[in-house]
């Protein structure tokens, strides 16, 4: 099943309350990146779906949740649970994927099962937000950058880094690239 951006975006949009041009002033883009969005004409990179719903705002969890979602008190998962909130982003080339286990709205720390095709990155934009986070990788090879350090991460390194430190995650290789990480607190 294939997630809607354009028509999810177009849906809480309206639920707000806000035309294309208040949400672009809010989230300070242009109104005609929101249209390109809602149309599905422009595919966001995960930092720019991100700072658009900062205009609202809504973590990308939220925009990607449904109403059915495992209960909170959930302990077990299994892989089709996994709540995807990546699937129809694109990075700056290639498909991004990250995975979520359980429904956010009771917790403190976010773990997710990240895949980067090659060539996929999480966009031209650092990220950068409150917290902490670290993440091993399982297969492949993900270019990591923060702040002005870079290093080329393969199966069983890791990372632990100051998330208020902008940084970029790269897949420069020829095959996928699959990382389990986690977040505190949530960010996506």
């Amino acid at each position: 099943m294939e997630f809607d951006v354009g028509a999810r975006l177009k849906q809480i949009r309206e639920q707000h309350g806000l035309s294309q041009r208040a949400l672009a002033q809010l989230a300070g883009v242009t109104n005609g990146t929101i249209s390109l969005i809602e149309q599905n004409r422009s595919s966001p990179s995960v930092s720019s779906l991100r700072k658009v719903l900062q205009g609202i705002p809504m973590t990308l969890a939220e925009f990607f949740s449904s109403d059915d979602l495992p209960p909170p008190e959930q302990i077990f998962f299994k892989g089709d649970e996994l709540i995807e909130l990546a699937g129809e982003l694109k990075g700056t080339v290639g498909q991004v994927s990250f995975r979520q286990v359980g429904d956010l709205r009771s917790r403190n720390l976010q773990i997710l099962h990240e895949r980067y095709a090659p060539g996929a990155d999480t966009g031209r934009t650092m990220l950068q937000h409150e917290g902490e986070e670290g993440g091993i990788v399982i297969r492949g090879q993900i270019e990591l950058t923060v702040g002005d350090r870079k290093q080329l991460l393969g199966p069983g390194d890791a990372y632990f880094f100051d998330s208020r430190i902008s940084h970029r995650f790269r897949n420069i290789g020829e095959v996928e690239c699959e990382v389990i990480s986690a977040c505190t607190p949530p960010y996506l």
